[in-house]
């Protein structure tokens, strides 16, 4: 269920809640208080939140608490301060937001608090982008996945109120425009912060229910909801696809391949026949190397295989929500990558969509396969742009650690731009190389390309075998194997799927849709 979150124009002293969360950036609290929201309640307080502050040294430290009972002495029954450290840059300044949102609805959880108002100090020079950031994080902080636990912590938090600063907003704009502002960009917030959470469940479910079919019906769902159009295509149509690198991955399963497109078209004859962006994702349901078999230990959570595909259905369902005007389509083909007497082998030849043959060394470079099927095939409507996700290697995590999305691409510009929309969307990614020179650790003596060019740069030759179905297209990889799921909770990021590159494409898509606006033509 959504979180009830709104902004509204009230001073924190007066505002009648359960919990009050008092955001403090780091050196506003001391001998003499900077913040006016905290000297504010201070005051109202007689000095108990000052005296309780420096009794627990509390400073405003980044992951630093406070918390103490009101006595009805104010509005909130409880208080929580929590510190913000010191916000280095404007973007740094969203993403603490993000985080200390979620510390606050965390901490309403545990109070058991219905109602739950957060206060910032209103320092950057976005409000709309702050609040924005609010949303999001109290939204991804509700976030538990216990749909199989017996025992369950409902959470009674049912409203959130961003105490918004009414000078404030008369001097970006003032009046009802600056309210209509801030409040979209709750709005905005939280439907990213929903879509963000929808793409976690799919990541986090078992194999076992979310299947190929399975996950073709949830887009479905999606595409009915939204007003999107849809197209599902079976092992026969894709056969008449001439697929060969996608089936040759589904063969080994019981479970029949599903190849997906969600479409997005503007409204507007001239706005329709736009080139559009494709969005793609790589949706193996559960891998186990096929042939080429895991380890146990490295099964273990290959259910999470396709968070790349659950990215781009959540996405398209923002897509839908915020009406860019180009059009938008979402790709991925669902299959299962499983050992058996049908299962394709090491040594096989297999001839892809765009007539690219490829030997087969190991089965378990197989994301590679399906994903050069369906890029191929949204290539073919010449999009503006293609930008890939997937879960595709291992090596990734090597070269940039467990929580950094690396990035390849054919076009600097689109490159450029996906790299500003992770910043303000607080997805951390990081550019690499596409050196020519390395392709010959992916020819092949007796066809165009094997799918394996050994261990060093792994990630690398992943990107350059990709690289040979996009044609000319701008095109863009973003190799999510290390942030799509966490093994521990991180920030405003549970156990378990992070939605990760859902926030990433809603930023992307909407900074490019800003662009291509009317106004915005008319201003360059």
């Amino acid at each position: 269920m959504a979180l009830d979150t709104k902004v509204v124009f009230a001073k924190p002293a007066s505002h009648d809640c359960d919990l009050l969360a008092v955001l403090v950036p780091q050196g506003a609290v001391g001998e003499k208080i900077s913040d006016a929201h905290f000297g504010d309640l201070d005051r109202a307080l007689s000095g108990l939140l000052k005296r309780c502050a420096e009794e627990e040294e509390f400073a405003g430290k980044e992951g630093q608490s406070l918390s103490l009972h009101t006595h009805e002495k104010i509005g909130p029954a409880r208080l929580v301060a929590l510190g913000l450290g010191k916000p280095d840059n404007a973007d740094r300044l969203l993403e603490t937001l993000r985080s200390a949102a979620s510390r606050a609805v965390k901490a309403a959880r545990s109070a058991g608090a219905r109602s739950l108002a957060i206060t910032w100090p209103h320092t950057g020079s976005d409000p709309a982008a702050e609040v924005q950031a609010l949303a999001e994080g109290a939204t991804l902080g509700a976030y538990v996945f216990d749909r199989y636990k017996q025992e369950k912590k409902p959470l009674k938090l049912a409203s959130i109120r961003l105490l918004a600063r009414e000078e404030r907003s008369a001097r970006r704009g003032g009046g009802s425009n600056a309210r209509g502002s801030l409040a979209a960009a709750a709005d905005l917030g939280r439907r990213i912060g929903d879509a963000t959470c929808l793409a976690r469940d799919l990541v986090n479910e078992p194999a076992g229910r979310i299947t190929p079919k399975e996950l073709a019906a949830v887009a479905r769902t999606v595409a009915r909801e939204q007003g999107l159009k849809i197209e599902v295509l079976g092992r026969t149509q894709i056969e008449r696809l001439k697929m060969a690198l996608f089936l040759g991955v589904a063969q080994g399963s019981a479970e029949e391949p599903q190849l997906v497109r969600l479409s997005y078209v503007p409204q507007g004859k001239a706005a329709a026949r736009m080139k559009g962006v494709a969005l793609v994702g790589k949706a193996i349901t559960f891998d186990s190397g096929g042939l080429s078999i895991k380890t146990a230990q490295g099964m273990e959570n290959m259910k999470t295989d396709m968070a790349g595909a659950a990215a781009i259905i959540a996405a398209m369902s923002l897509v839908a929500q915020t009406k860019p005007p180009f059009p938008v389509d979402g790709y991925f083909g669902a299959c299962e990558n499983l050992p058996s007497g049908t299962a394709y082998k090491p040594g096989d030849v297999l001839i892809g969509r765009n007539g690219t043959s490829v030997e087969v060394l190991n089965t378990d470079a197989e994301g590679r396969l399906v994903l050069g099927d369906v890029l191929a095939w949204a290539c073919e409507r010449e999009p503006a742009a293609v930008i890939d996700l997937a879960t595709l290697t291992g090596a990734i995590l090597v070269a940039l650690g467990p929580w950094m999305m690396g990035l390849f691409s054919n076009d600097d510009a689109l490159a450029a731009e996906l790299l500003t929309a992770a910043d303000a969307a607080g997805e951390p990614i990081w550019r690499m190389p596409l050196p020519r020179d390395m392709e010959e650790l992916i020819k092949s003596p007796i066809a165009d390309l094997k799918n394996t060019g050994g261990r060093n740069g792994g990630s690398i030759n992943a990107a350059l075998f990709l690289q040979h179905f996009v044609g000319k297209v701008p095109w863009a990889h973003l190799d999510i194997a290390g942030p799509a799921s966490i093994d521990k909770e991180r920030g405003y990021n549970a156990r378990g799927g992070t939605g990760a590159g859902v926030r990433l494409l809603a930023a992307f898509i909407r900074r490019r849709g800003s662009a291509a606006s009317p106004r915005a033509s008319k201003a360059r």
